[in-house]
């Protein structure tokens, strides 16, 4: 369940090469980042600004997640959140979650959109200002994803499933 502007909505669960992307970016970022750090799949995320309460597939937050507190990690903890594009929520991932998480001011917004017109593709966005953020990296599957400070992780995309 996520909201957005105030509208409750459900999506049907993933598929199975969704999850399968989702660990294996877990796994590359668990070697990356300190060890006081969490990492989290679906974690609800809190974006006040857009009204919002968001599930990334991923999301990095400094502490692990008891230290949070309350039932969703605020917006403006996060250092890095993912999503992957279904199908059926492309758009949503690629406008409004990346928009809504820019305006809350996290740092880095990777993108795994395997719906891309022109084909699966990986995008890295950065840099927030005014609610906007300026593209750091894309590429297609089966290139590597380089991932800046505070990561510095490179992320191989070779046997990620594409549809």
């Amino acid at each position: 369940m996520e909201v957005t502007g105030g509208v409750v909505t459900v999506a049907p669960s993933a598929a199975p090469p969704h999850h399968f992307i989702a660990g294996d970016l877990h796994k590359a970022l668990h070697r990356a980042v300190p060890a006081e750090w969490g990492i989290h799949q679906w974690l609800p995320l809190a974006v006040p600004s857009h009204g919002g309460m968001y599930l990334p597939d991923v999301l990095v937050v400094p502490g692990k997640g008891p230290r949070i507190g309350g039932s969703r990690a605020p917006a403006a903890h996060a250092e890095l959140a993912v999503e992957i594009t279904s199908r059926s929520d492309a758009r949503h991932e690629r406008v409004i979650k990346r928009d809504a998480y820019a305006a809350a001011g996290i740092p880095l917004y990777l993108l795994v959109d395997r719906f891309a017109p022109g084909g699966p593709t990986v995008t890295l966005y950065g840099e927030p200002r005014d609610g906007a953020y300026s593209v750091l990296a894309e590429t297609a599957f089966g290139a590597a994803v380089e991932l800046p400070a505070p990561f510095e992780v490179t992320i191989s995309t070779d046997d990620w499933p594409t549809p």
